[in-house]
């Protein structure tokens, strides 16, 4: 059984910056792809950024680049999510999941195997 569990979400003012945690237990990640998605009320999950454990590959939606960034620390099984210059379209709950797939990096979260709590953020303006 594997376990995700979520942490860092809070609430921040627009143009601030916040750093959620995936901590990992159970078992390994190093043969995984690790992924965040989000979902605001009333839409669909949606894909942010994720990163492959064996490669350190990366992939990162569009609405993110250039602001979010996606790392991993081997030595915690933690998955982080720095996220810079949030606004208020960034408003979500902010989960962490498993791909057990390595192939390739995934998107679509109905193919992810293993998903945490969820965190929420909140960007004001």
């Amino acid at each position: 059984q594997v376990q995700l569990v979520e942490s860092g979400g809070g609430l921040v003012q627009a143009g601030g910056s916040l750093r959620l945690s995936c901590a990992a237990s159970g078992r390994t990640f190093s043969s995984y792809v690790m992924g965040w998605f989000r979902q605001a009320p009333g839409k669909e999950r949606e894909f942010v950024a994720a990163i492959s454990w064996r490669s350190g590959r990366t992939n990162y939606a569009d609405s993110v680049k250039g602001r979010f960034t996606i790392s991993r620390d081997n030595a915690k099984n933690t998955v982080y999510l720095q996220m810079n210059s949030l606004n208020s379209e960034d408003t979500a709950v902010y989960y962490c999941a498993a791909d057990q797939f390595t192939g390739l990096i995934r998107t679509t979260s109905h193919v992810y195997d293993y998903w945490g709590q969820g965190t929420q953020v909140t960007v004001s303006s």
